[in-house]
């Protein structure tokens, strides 16, 4: 069931467009100025907070993208999504010290850097 979602979010980030604004104060953005995506896009975003290292890691994944994002009715074409390994993530990985040290071993014997993040945040 889950592969069947990660393909449903993958084929409507290539089907669609978005919204987005700055805040103007520099503080989080307001619910005018959140980055729209897809109810699948934010469904893999909150999703992905759960690899991330520490239970405060996986607190503060949630709460940054409760900031920053808000479902839309399009997908946001421009959202790095990636998948490797049946673990999709998108946007930018917040990595503990530890996976960082996975990725750049991960990268010297060989892996690309985009699945070695990808890797290492979910299975390391």
């Amino acid at each position: 069931m889950k592969n069947v979602a990660m393909v449903v979010t993958l084929a409507s980030i290539a089907l669609s467009g978005t919204l987005s604004a700055a805040s103007p104060a520099g503080g989080p953005p307001g619910a005018e100025e959140k980055t729209y995506v897809s109810r699948d896009q934010y469904r893999v975003l909150l999703g992905q907070c759960r690899y991330a290292d520490t239970p405060a890691m996986r607190a503060e994944c949630r709460t940054r993208v409760a900031q920053r994002y808000a479902v839309g009715r399009q997908a946001r074409v421009s959202l790095d999504c990636r998948t490797y390994s049946s673990v999709t993530v998108c946007g930018e990985l917040t990595l503990s010290p530890r996976e960082q040290a996975c990725v750049r071993r991960a990268v010297a014997q060989g892996l690309t850097a985009r699945r070695a993040e990808v890797e290492c945040y979910a299975f390391y």
